[in-house]
């Protein structure tokens, strides 16, 4: 059977990559266009469902939306009233999200289930430029409020078995910056932040380009020392970097490709294993 693609993107501003957000020109190409064939949606090869793990859902525990149909949490203020009509209607997957709840307890995990959630803006977002037909089932899958990266690279670990009969793993984050008090203070144009920001690129980008396992999850765990960690993701703010986390657990012994999308003047890494 295919194995599962894995890939870690950037899924921009709310729902400012459906509304044809000029600075979001790049990622809404990415989506469209890079997302399905790294995830082979139009090919015989198509995953029989997608987890997304998602940058806004923070939960104690590894949390599960188990439903056969999940709503849509328009988690996100002071947007046009369309953007609150927007629809994604994909099914859930009970089964898939069965597999997964075994997969995380293997591992040592204590997840959780919910069927009531809605699908939030890290999810119908995304996925409705990657796959606006909605034709394939989705399970979407929360972050860890206590950031803790081994924890996170275990989820990935335990996601390699849904991998292995053919479901896809997207994690929608923003793993290259995603501090809002800066991101909306011109600091993107300031030629010391940019050096910053690329140190801090570097240094991610080794770390996950790592292809043994091991080797990657001892050095994403000292991610908060890495040059601009708490600049680029503010303490307690972590939560758009962990879907990556989950992702290089996910990936196996393996180096992943990559991809820069243009956001505010600044390079947004995307990873991908497939």
């Amino acid at each position: 059977m295919t194995r599962g693609a894995v890939i870690a993107l950037s899924h921009g501003g709310g729902p400012m990559p459906v509304l044809g957000d000029p600075s979001h020109k790049e990622i809404v190409r990415s989506l469209k266009e890079r997302v399905p064939k790294v995830l082979r949606l139009d090919s015989p090869e198509a995953p029989r469902a997608i987890v997304v793990v998602t940058a806004h859902w923070s939960a104690r525990a590894p949390t599960i939306s188990n439903a056969a149909k999940h709503e849509l949490f328009y988690d996100y203020g002071g947007f046009p009233p369309e953007t609150y009509r927007l629809k994604y209607d994909a099914p859930g997957n009970p089964q898939v999200a069965q597999e997964l709840f075994d997969a995380l307890k293997e591992q040592g995990l204590s997840p959780e289930t919910d069927d009531d959630r809605g699908w939030d803006h890290g999810v119908f977002i995304p996925l409705l430029l990657i796959r606006p037909e909605a034709d394939i089932p989705i399970v979407q899958l929360s972050v860890l409020k206590s950031e803790d990266p081994e924890q996170h690279f275990k989820m990935g670990m335990a996601l390699q078995k849904l991998r292995e009969s053919n479901v896809a793993i997207i994690g929608s984050g923003f793993a290259s910056f995603h501090n809002l008090r800066l991101m909306f203070s011109g600091i993107s144009h300031d030629p010391e932040f940019r050096k910053r920001n690329a140190a801090w690129n570097d240094a991610i980008n080794g770390a996950v380009s790592e292809k043994k396992l091991g080797e990657r999850l001892g050095k994403l765990k000292g991610w908060r020392e890495f040059p601009g960690g708490y600049e680029m993701h503010p303490r307690g703010g972590g939560e758009h970097l962990m879907p990556l986390l989950v992702c290089a657990g996910a990936g196996g012994d393996a180096k992943p490709k990559q991809y820069t999308d243009e956001f505010l003047g600044l390079d947004m890494y995307s990873f991908y294993w497939n």
